[in-house]
């Protein structure tokens, strides 16, 4: 049930990925495949390999491009065998059960050590250094680019060397992982060093980089070093020493070496204090991070090929501690600047729920949202357009048990029936047309808080009905989906329209309409509430004043008078975009009744025609009756179900109604 995927780029195998059963490995463009594929003719998630029925299985995710085998295309599931050859792209992968029938083995012939040739891709500063020109083969007796003891089965029987260093790396690995920073890394890691080699001293040292990640020399500092109690101090691994294991990304065990000056430790009297030095390089992701240094001090007790293993297993291990440190660090950043961009946020969502004004009518108002917002009951508010039902809607959040939860607005006249049903519900993938990635919807987003719900009454039949489940607390799915989704979400609905007349014309569900109208929040229009005009129009004086530095005192006294006797049909909104524009092309330091825009546009009060005492004349009930139902059938084009329905009589009643008062439409003979 073992086995391993080897990906090869050209000529280099540069990956080993172990594959266990009962987890699917996928392979594709995306980053969150087990195997990425840097390559454009791959698909995002391109093909995947699991254990089924004693066989582990290559499946084609239906790709662009296809996926070959041993150069022929599969369909289906296709059954590995060990050593076939996977091809998607550019990326060749080997399935095999043992990783040493996938590289090839190439031995010294005074060793017998395997030997693997790969060299580091961020080491471009050394590469044209003539230092390993001069690299003496009697040095430097053995290289490892990759330790043996993390990528085989070791032969684990009690009393022997290479089951001891297994167990020792396992130990460790699990110690270095709970360690908090480099230093107890470190410190950890030569401990190690000094219980399971012949090592005399060691230490970690880091490379230098540049802003962009590339080593800009052999100056490492130094983490860690430590000596047995016979060493009088550690001596830093020679520049030659540095640059050939940073260039070559490979760990050197280097021996007999007191007569070789570039490999040698000396002292302050010149003297050679080691006789044999393992450097192994800290790396992660072909990025070399560092290197383990130890050496021997002693001819009788030198470094061997064993301790080369030892310490360049350490040395991966050590790397990838460094590199989740450092990845937990930048994910604490990312949090903590989340966390504060948040709060910034909240802050300005807050004061932009003020509400401004001292009026009853607005007081009023203030006690409703006061009194709806401990409960979890659908809010609606309703009030002409602009007069504030967003903000009101933020009042009743934010003084709610779900402020610290998010709030979300829709408004739904601003959508078609199916991008509105998915921008409330979300939808999966290839849901319909243009559907390229899972879309998490409103509602889901706004799980443990509150969503707003402006121009309800816009809403089509067909999500009127699964809007309607959500509200009695029923699952729903998301569009082209099957997997049912329960969120706690309060929700406010807002609307400028009469529901009533709406759900009398069949225009809104009836049921829809007593689910959402359980406490309601009229917000009355601004000219209905005269005393908070002059309060407000101060407000968006400061704010714009502050925005745009203009040097502006206030109004004039016929600038005041004017916005008092205007009967603002765009309401609040109205009033800030005037300021705002009179704040912009005021030219003295006080506005003036020349600066402001008033509009000709009717209020909704004022546009119907009413009677006055001067104009009116006197009819009967009947003729009343006969005019009423005239207009009302003329309003609704002559459709007599949705009259009668509108007037609250049967058909039937209707039509007698029609040949009683002998109404005929227009144009009929």
């Amino acid at each position: 049930m073992l086995a391993y995927l080897v990906i090869r780029e050209g000529s280099k195998w540069v990956d080993v990925i172990r594959l266990e059963a009962g987890r699917t490995a996928t392979i594709g463009r995306a980053s969150t495949n087990k195997v990425t594929i840097q390559d454009d003719r791959a698909s995002r998630f391109h093909a995947e390999v699991f254990f089924s029925d004693e066989h582990w299985v290559l499946r084609d995710l239906e790709s662009r491009n296809g996926t070959l085998v041993n150069g022929q295309p599969i369909t289906g599931d296709y059954n590995l065998i060990v050593n076939d050859t996977i091809r998607i792209a550019n990326c060749q992968l080997s399935f095999v059960e043992e990783l040493s029938s996938a590289f090839p083995d190439s031995f010294e012939a005074d060793t017998g050590v395997l030997r693997e040739h790969l060299r580091s891709d961020t080491n471009d500063f050394l590469e044209d250094s003539n230092v390993l020109d001069s690299i003496s083969v009697a040095t430097i007796t053995h290289r490892q680019g990759q330790t043996n003891l993390l990528q085989r089965r070791a032969d684990t029987k009690s009393g022997t060397k290479i089951g001891e260093s297994v167990a020792s790396l396992c130990s460790l690995a699990f110690d270095v992982a709970g360690c908090s920073d480099e230093q107890e890394i470190a410190q950890t890691a030569l401990d190690g060093v000094f219980n399971s080699t012949q090592a005399h001293a060691a230490a970690v040292l880091l490379a230098p980089y540049d802003i962009e990640g590339k080593v800009t020399g052999v100056d490492l500092k130094v983490i860690d070093s430590r000596v047995l109690k016979n060493v009088s101090k550690y001596h830093r691994v020679t520049s030659y020493l540095a640059s050939t294991v940073l260039t070559e990304g490979e760990a050197v065990l280097a021996a007999d070496i007191s007569e070789d000056s570039r490999i040698a430790s000396r002292d302050s009297q010149g003297e050679i204090t080691s006789t044999s030095i393992v450097c192994a390089p800290i790396r992660y992701d072909n990025r070399i991070l560092g290197l383990l240094h130890a050496y021997s001090t002693d001819g009788e007790r030198s470094l061997d090929p064993d301790d080369l293993e030892f310490i360049l297993a350490l040395a991966d291990i050590i790397g990838l501690a460094l590199r989740t440190l450092s990845r937990e660090r930048e994910l604490a950043e990312d949090l903590s600047l989340s966390r504060s961009e948040v709060q910034q946020l909240r802050s300005q969502l807050e004061a932009e729920s003020e509400i401004v004004g001292g009026s009853p009518a607005l007081d009023r108002v203030k006690q409703d949202v006061v009194q709806a917002a401990p409960s979890r009951a659908t809010v609606l508010i309703r009030g002409e357009s602009g007069v504030g039902k967003e903000l009101i809607a933020r009042a009743v959040h934010y003084s709610s048990p779900r402020s610290n939860g998010p709030f979300v607005c829709m408004n739904c006249a601003a959508l078609s029936e199916s991008l509105l049903e998915s921008e409330l519900f979300g939808h999966e993938k290839g849901a319909f047309t243009g559907a390229t990635d899972r879309k998490v919807g409103k509602f889901e987003a706004s799980d443990n808080g509150t969503i707003m719900l402006d121009e309800i009454g816009e809403m089509s039949p067909g999500v009127q009905a699964k809007f309607l489940r959500v509200l009695e607390g029923h699952p729903f799915e998301r569009v082209g989906g099957n997997q049912p989704i329960e969120v706690d979400v309060r929700v406010i609905a807002a609307t400028n329209r009469d529901l009533e007349v709406a759900v009398a014309e069949g225009r809104f569900r009836r049921d829809l309409y007593f689910r959402l109208n359980v406490v309601e929040i009229l917000v009355p229009p601004l000219r209905k509430r005269p005393e908070d005009i002059e309060l407000l129009a101060y407000f968006f004086l400061d704010r714009f004043r502050e925005e745009t530095g203009r040097k502006i005192s206030g109004f004039s006294a016929e600038a005041i008078v004017q916005l008092q006797q205007y009967r603002w049909p765009g309401n609040v909104r109205e009033l800030k975009n005037m300021v705002e524009r009179a704040v912009v092309l005021c030219r003295s330091s006080q506005i003036e009744v020349s600066d402001l825009s008033m509009s000709n546009l009717t209020t909704p009060d004022t546009s119907e025609i009413r009677p006055n005492h001067d104009t009116f004349k006197p009819i009967s009930l009947e003729e009343m009756e006969r005019l009423h139902i005239s207009k009302t059938l003329a309003y609704h084009d002559w459709n007599k179900s949705r009259t009668a329905s509108v007037l609250g009589i049967e058909r039937s009643t209707l039509d007698r109604k029609l040949k009683r008062y002998d109404i005929q439409r227009p144009g009929s003979p």
